[in-house]
Formats: C-alpha cells, structure tokens, sequence
C-alpha cells in the first residue's frame, strides 16, 4: 500500500498470517514511513487482525500450537489463571509487574480474557503496549496485595472491562518490587468493598 489506499492480496495474507501464527503485534516500514496512504494502510492491517482473531480457526490454531512451559513457578501461576480464567466468570486477569514479565508470560497463555498489566514504570507500560491482548495502567506503587488487589479491581472497572459485581483473578510477586518473582493469585471480587472486608493481607 505504498502507492495504493487498496492493499494486495499478498499484503493481506502476510498479515494474516503472522496473526494466525501468533505475533503480538505487526508493523509496517514503507508504507507508514514513506508510503502515500499511512492511513489507510494501519486501518487495513488492524482490520484485518481483528477479523483473523474472529475466525473461529484462529482460536483453534492457538490453543493447537500452545506449548506446554512448565519451568517455574511464574509458568504455574500463569497457566493456572488462564485455565481458571476460561472456567469461570472472570472478567479479566490483571498482572502487577515492574519489568512486565508477568503479562508477557500471561500473554503467552493466550487467555480468552483481556489482560490489565499494572506497573508504577512508564518505561514497561509503553513496552507492554506491544504485547498481545494486554491494557496497560499505570499505578503507584504497592507494599501490601490487598491494596494492589484494590488497584485491579480500579483498573478492570476503568477500562469498562468488569463491572462492580464481577470477579477479576489478579496476578504479582511478593514481595513486590521484585522482578521475576511471580508468585501469587487470587480471584477477587471488583467491589472494593468485599475486597476489604476480607480481613488483613
């Protein structure tokens, strides 16, 4: 599409295809950089991912082709949201990461739900951006899971991803600040006032 607001049957079925094979994200280099209709080609490559990510063999592709990585306990906790997460009602699975591991490693799973990467770091916030299927927040930072529970919950309802009677199931290291050291999940519930009344954490 460098030189035509209409994309080749080539153009297509490379993207296409690179969704079909899981890529988090496309690009283009001439056709954003130097090409006449920049626009037309980024509406047309995203039109064409989100309608790959609706065909029902897209979802059959990757859940055939997702590899077993059982290697760590982070590996454990992240397969086990998605599995819950695909069983039950839950709305989304919200990630706290300081290097972004943890929503790369959810990301991976490929969950049927959104994923919320909460982060205090802007530098891994705008490299999540990037990754598949992942909202990115920017939250202070936290000391104690119930209040980084509270800022999931906050975070889901912002997004219009959950609604105050629904469940999130959220992810993160303790202690926090820590990278790499993803060991804790929870269903919890977006009313903060559940959250709280659920005792010391």
């Amino acid at each position: 599409m460098i030189e035509s607001p209409m994309p080749t049957r080539a153009e297509v079925s490379d993207v296409a295809t690179a969704i079909y094979e899981g890529a988090d994200a496309v690009m283009l280099s001439a056709e954003s950089a130097a090409g006449a209709y920049p626009v037309e080609a980024v509406t047309t490559m995203n039109n064409v991912a989100v309608e790959v990510e609706h065909d029902p063999t897209y979802r059959e592709v990757i859940e055939a082709s997702r590899r077993v990585a059982r290697q760590s306990i982070a590996d454990g906790i992240v397969a086990a949201a998605r599995e819950i997460a695909e069983t039950t009602e839950i709305r989304a699975i919200c990630c706290f990461t300081h290097s972004g591991t943890t929503a790369r490693l959810v990301a991976r799973e490929r969950p049927r739900v959104p994923i919320v990467a909460l982060t205090p770091l802007i530098g891994t916030a705008r490299r999540m951006c990037l990754t598949w299927g992942t909202h990115c927040v920017i939250t202070g930072e936290v000391e104690r899971f119930k209040m980084a529970v509270v800022s999931a919950a906050r975070a889901a309802r912002a997004l219009g991803i959950a609604e105050e009677t629904d469940f999130v199931l959220v992810t993160a290291g303790i202690p926090f600040n820590v990278p790499g050291s993803t060991n804790i999940l929870r269903v919890a519930p977006c009313d903060e006032r559940l959250i709280f009344r659920g005792g010391p954490e």
